[in-house]
């Protein structure tokens, strides 16, 4: 199997991550998406990554398509037997993906526009989101012991992404327990300094 992806995609990072998790070998190809690479155009007709190309059977996309698949071919390593606590680790997941989105919509904002033409109150309304998202997150932090499922790497991206492109917005100012969970999740997972979202 291999997997279409951007060091800087923190999708693609909850990906390899959660691969890594699960002992599933996976081969990676960097891709640029602004340049329709037909690779990828060919196995994702929306051009986006992470893209999980597999050998005779069809890809598989998007993020989370593609983690169900994997913790079905791990034999459920990735989320938790029990639906009341699989549940969390999906709605914690979906939170994080959700401000995922909404950074994204603001680094797509300011890289597809003009400055003059730049509308911040659709950036304000996004980022509001994600702010509400990390004041949930700092007071609901999720438990972190031995076992670590989807939406554990989905946070990790998230936090990773944060560091990455908003720096700037000081995300750990008032959120002590938010700010220091990477610690905590580097401690279970020792390659999150290689797999995290970078440049």
């Amino acid at each position: 199997m291999k997997l279409l992806y951007s060091p800087a995609s923190p999708y693609a990072a909850k990906v390899r991550m959660a691969a890594r998790q699960a002992g599933i070998d996976l081969a990676t190809e960097k891709v640029e998406t602004a340049k329709n690479p037909p690779e990828l155009m060919d196995n994702n007709p929306l051009g986006k990554i992470p893209t999980l190309i597999r050998e005779g059977e069809p890809p598989i996309y998007d993020s989370v398509a593609i983690m169900h698949y994997l913790d079905r071919l791990s034999g459920g390593l990735l989320y938790p037997k029990k639906d009341p606590k699989r549940t969390d680790a999906e709605v914690l997941e979906a939170l994080c993906d959700g401000m995922m989105d909404s950074l994204l919509a603001i680094m797509n904002e300011k890289r597809s526009r003009t400055e003059d033409r730049i509308h911040q109150p659709w950036i304000d309304k996004q980022w509001e989101k994600v702010s509400r998202g990390l004041d949930h997150l700092d007071a609901h932090l999720p438990k972190t012991g031995k076992k670590l499922h989807g939406g554990h790497f989905a946070l990790a991206a998230l936090l990773s992404y944060l560091d990455l492109r908003f720096d700037d917005r000081n995300w750990r100012a008032g959120r002590s327990e938010l700010a220091g969970w990477p610690e905590t999740f580097l401690k279970r997972f020792p390659d999150y300094a290689e797999l995290k979202a970078s440049a």
